[in-house]
Parts: C-alpha cells; structure tokens; sequence
C-alpha cells in the first residue's frame, strides 16, 4: 500500500498552518474564520438505495445516512465548518468544486492535503467569497466514489438576491447498472479513451423523471448541477418561459432565453422559470442530447395563478472576482491531447490501469505522491490567459481548482464573457480564460470527464 510522503505530509501542514494564520493573503482575504462554526458532519459510507425498478442497488457510496448526500447551503461571506468522517474501506476527501477557498481546504490527495484513512477524520474550515451553485464531491478513487453516489450539490445564498417564488435544486447524474440493479464495471478502457463510459440509468436527485410542484404563474429559481462522471446534456424546457441568470454560480453578463443549452460534468445552470398560469400544467426539462430525447424532470403548477413577470426579477448580486489586467496578461498555452497509451502509477487513490489522455503532452493521473512539475507558475495579483486548444475529437469540460476565470474569446462560436470555473471546450476549439492569480498554492486543472482525469489530463498550476 502506498504511503504518503513525509514531503506531502509536512507541505500539508504547512499549508492548514497558513490557512489558519493570523498573517495576511489568502487566508485573511479566503475566510480565516476565528469564530469557528458549529460543523456539518458529512460521514463517508457505503449503503443500499432503490434507484431502478429493480432490487436495492447494493454498494451505493454516500455522505450520512439518507440516501442522496444532502444539498449543503452557506452564506456568502460567513464562516462554514465541516467535519468529514471516513466510513467507507478506502481513503476519501472533499473536493468543493468552484469555490474559491484557501488551498489546504481544496480537498486534493498529496496536493493540499492527506487522504482520510479508513475510521480517521478531516476539518474543513473556510469562509465561501460567492454566493451560487456549487457542489462537493471526492477526489481520492474518484471514478468509483463518484460513480457510487458521492456528489452532493451546495448552496451558497446571498441575503441581497431576489427573492422567488419557490426554489428547486436538481442533481442530474448517471449509475452504471445492470437489469438486476446492481453496479456493473464502471468504465470500459476503449469507451475511456473517447468521450467516456456512459451509465445506464438516468436520475435527478436519485429519481427517475421526479415531478415537483411550483406555485402556478410563479418564479421559480431551477438550480441544476451536472456530477455525472461523463454525461453531456443539452437541455431545453417545454411548456414554461426560462431565463438563464448564471452559470457556474455566476451571473452572466446578460441574461438570455433557453432555447437549449449543452452543460457538462461539473458545470451548473440557474435558471429562472416562469410557471404556467393554469394549475395541474406540466412543464418538462428534457435532455435533447442524443438520437433518444429523455425527460430529466417535471414540473407541475400548483394553486391560483401569481401572476408574476420573469421581468420582475432583479439582478444578482455580483461576485467579488477581480477582473483580470488582459493588456499586461501573460499568455500560458495549454493542449488538451491524447498520448501514447501506457500503464498508470498505482495509487492508494485508485488507477484505471491506463494512460490515454495529457495536457502539453505530458500525461498525470493525479493523486500520486509524487506530482509532475506544473504546468506553469504564476504570481500572486497577476493576470494570465489561459490558451486552451483541444485538437482531439471529444469534448471536455476543464475544471480550474481555487479560481475563477473570465471566457474572453472562443474560435468556435459566439460567447458571453462570463465568469465561470469549468469550461465546456468543444472538438477543435481554442479559447482564451482570462485569470487573475489572486489564490496562492497548487491548483489542479482537469477535464471532468473522470475517465480522462484519471487516465492523464489532469496537471496542475502553482501560485505563489
């Protein structure tokens, strides 16, 4: 069994030292909370839940003991606390994907932290900057621990946003089950060398085609979180008006209609629905992605009509991103390729066996002890672009850890210059990612296509 290194193990308490500092930086600016709050448990352990029609699906991985992990919220700009118990046989973490937090709460195996034995415990102590969708998840064994149920979606609420008539948070992921309900081989090694393995039955929150009731002719806030490990959606609604309001937990610039709208694993989506007027009216959100269209959700409207205007609703509040300098910006390329396939480095954190994937042409699985260079290092307060160009034939959905970047340009198609921390990156496309360095520390970078983080695209870069 892998050990982890005094090297990793001394660099991970340097870094909750410095987290929890009194000096200044990231942990003065990121959340050093002194009053430390009372802590969520979240206890890692394996359990059964009825998914399909058939038998209780064994083997399901999750956070407590109600089945789906539960939807986490926080305040933007107060102090969150929580306490990871390991229930489970294997090693596990936290990852809380798209917050901006000090590096050693960032949830990564020999990066920023140790992983958590088997019966042992982790605090997680940080103060969340912005307020939108996010979600948490593993990131030790992270194909298995995902694919089994660890994904739980988190809420993080801004007093001063418009006030809705309703709010529904809808967890959209796939299980790889057989006809008897139980978990089959979670990838195929020729399906992970191209877009994925895709699972065989579809859920929003653990359900397949759950309904909700929404007061008729009211505002709904749909929050939507993709923690699939592979499934790409383009989603559309029938039957009611929706607005896009933010992506990826940010407004964007400009809201816009949704016509259809292609997300993928580790992106979010918020939208703002105008409910019919006439009570018992169904509305549907349907996966159009595919030869066979498929119904995520449905919504019902319930009670006499409010009457309400999607022009009614103020705007959110912004986040405090800093705004990146693109006239002193320094350009950092970086390539989404496939490689030579060659054996992975075996890791307490799980390996699929394989390489297939890189980043500049140099393949890392992650979680191994002893990481490959970054792929570049920045300095604290400057702005970079990240030159993104994927000349593969698969999409992939780049997730940066710790930061947020502004899409500046796409040669693909027209774009929003939102704010965003995973980029759906198509076929051929080159895009630019304009960043401010303003976190210090190891900040993983990664297509969330889990296979291909585990089979080599995965690299990370250094803030100092």
């Amino acid at each position: 069994m892998a050990q982890f290194s005094r090297r990793n193990l001394l660099k991970a308490s340097a870094l909750v030292a410095g987290a929890y500092g009194l000096g200044i930086g990231a942990a003065a600016r990121f959340g050093a909370a002194f009053a430390k709050p009372k802590p969520v448990l979240l206890e890692a352990r394996s359990t059964e839940a009825t998914l399909s029609g058939a038998a209780a699906t064994k083997g399901v991985m999750t956070y407590g003991t109600d089945g789906m992990p539960p939807t986490l919220r926080m305040a933007k700009g107060k102090p969150f606390a929580a306490r990871l118990e390991n229930r489970l046989d294997e090693p596990t973490t936290i990852h809380w994907h798209g917050l901006r937090i000090p590096n050693a709460m960032d949830g990564v195996p020999f990066l920023t932290q140790p992983y958590v034995y088997t019966g042992d415990g982790f605090d997680y102590l940080f103060t969340p900057p912005d307020a939108g969708t996010f979600w948490y998840h593993p990131h030790c064994n992270t194909l298995t621990q995902m694919g089994r149920g660890m994904t739980g979606m988190l809420i993080v609420e801004d007093p001063d946003d418009p006030v809705f008539d309703a709010e529904i948070a809808l967890n959209l992921r796939d299980w790889r089950l057989g006809g008897n309900g139980q978990f089959i081989e979670q990838f195929k090694a020729r399906d992970a060398a191209k877009a994925g393995t895709y699972g065989t039955l579809r859920t929003a929150n653990w359900q397949q085609e759950p309904q909700y009731d929404a007061p008729a002719g009211g505002l709904l806030r749909l929050r939507l979180v993709v923690s699939d490990v592979t499934r790409l959606y383009s989603l559309k609604l029938n039957g009611a008006e929706a607005h896009v309001i933010a992506i990826d937990g940010n407004p964007v610039p400009n809201r816009f209609a949704l016509d259809f709208l292609m997300i993928g694993p580790g992106q979010r989506l918020d939208l703002a629905v105008r409910m019919p007027d006439t009570e018992g009216t169904i509305v549907e959100l349907e996966d159009i992605r595919g030869s066979k269209p498929k119904i995520v959700a449905r919504l019902r409207a319930v009670g006499p009509s409010l009457k309400r205007d999607l022009r009614d609703i103020g705007p959110l509040g912004r986040n405090p991103v800093p705004e990146p300098d693109l006239g002193t910006a320094q350009n950092i390329p970086l390539v989404l390729s496939a490689t030579a396939e060659n054996a992975a480095v075996d890791s307490i954190c799980g390996t699929l066996g394989y390489s297939f994937w890189a980043i500049n042409k140099r393949p890392w699985p992650g979680d191994t002890a002893d990481p490959t260079a970054p792929l570049a290092e920045m300095k604290l307060g400057k702005s970079y672009i990240l030159e993104v160009a994927n000349p593969t034939p698969h999409i992939h959905p780049i997730h940066l850890h710790g930061m947020s970047f502004k899409v500046v340009s796409s040669s693909a198609r027209p774009i929003q210059q939102f704010v965003s921390d995973t980029y759906l990156i198509l076929p051929d496309e080159k895009v630019q990612l304009a960043v401010v360095a303003d976190n210090p520390g190891d900040w993983v970078f990664h297509c969330h296509i889990i296979e291909h983080q585990k089979t080599g695209m995965t690299g990370y870069l250094r803030v100092t």
